[in-house]
């Protein structure tokens, strides 16, 4: 559901065949302040490649996207933890729902960078990190967001950048459970803990993303 606020009116908004929860189970709701004369209209989309802390370090460097959330979805078992979904059996991976302006940064724009940021091409695995939460996915929040996922995926497969067939999973979203609040914005309050100095700031460097 999406709260939007208009002149002190908060109206509520659904979007068919998708719901967003907290950890916790609760529905999250989105509010987006409109100014009198433009109103922001921000959508929403989730992918995962690996450890959640590596792709929310990296799409919040982009322009014109809001908000990253990590979290977890793809599977079955409602309100996970993390260490649930740690042993594997949830079906969930980790991702990142990511808030953004289209009059700023289109979809297909986050797809390019979903390609560069992990490879795709590793089934349920990124580097050190083995597991099928970790594996490479695109869920997309309407039938838009998956013809563009999909044509996407072919753009890339005849790239030639990669030597072995692209593994990522594409499906729908239908449910989004945020992960644990230590797990927020992990690279801005860690940013000398091992794993950002060794995994998560070398590939922003190669991003050309450390900029901060």
């Amino acid at each position: 559901m999406k709260a939007v606020v208009i002149s002190g009116i908060i109206l509520i908004m659904a979007i068919p065949g998708v719901e967003f929860l907290s950890a916790s189970g609760t529905h999250e709701e989105t509010e987006i302040t409109m100014s009198d004369e433009s109103p922001v209209r921000l959508e929403q989309a989730t992918f995962g490649g690996g450890c959640f802390w590596c792709f929310e370090a990296v799409y919040e460097r982009s322009e014109g996207v809001k908000s990253v959330i990590s979290g977890y979805a793809g599977g079955t078992r409602a309100d996970p933890t993390y260490e649930e979904v740690c042993t594997g059996r949830t079906g969930h991976a980790e991702v990142v729902r990511i808030e953004y302006d289209p009059a700023l940064i289109g979809y297909k724009e986050l797809l390019k960078l979903f390609w560069k940021a992990h490879d795709p091409t590793t089934l349920n695995r990124q580097g050190a990190d083995v597991g099928t939460q970790y594996r490479s996915i695109i869920l997309y929040h309407s039938e838009a967001q998956r013809v563009a996922a999909e044509k996407s995926m072919q753009e890339a497969e005849a790239s030639g950048r990669f030597d072995s067939p692209i593994v990522t999973e594409i499906k729908p979203l239908t449910a989004f459970y945020r992960a644990e609040e230590y797990h927020q914005d992990y690279y801005a309050k860690n940013p000398y803990a091992g794993y950002c100095t060794l995994v998560i700031r070398p590939k922003l460097q190669k991003l050309g993303l450390d900029w901060q």
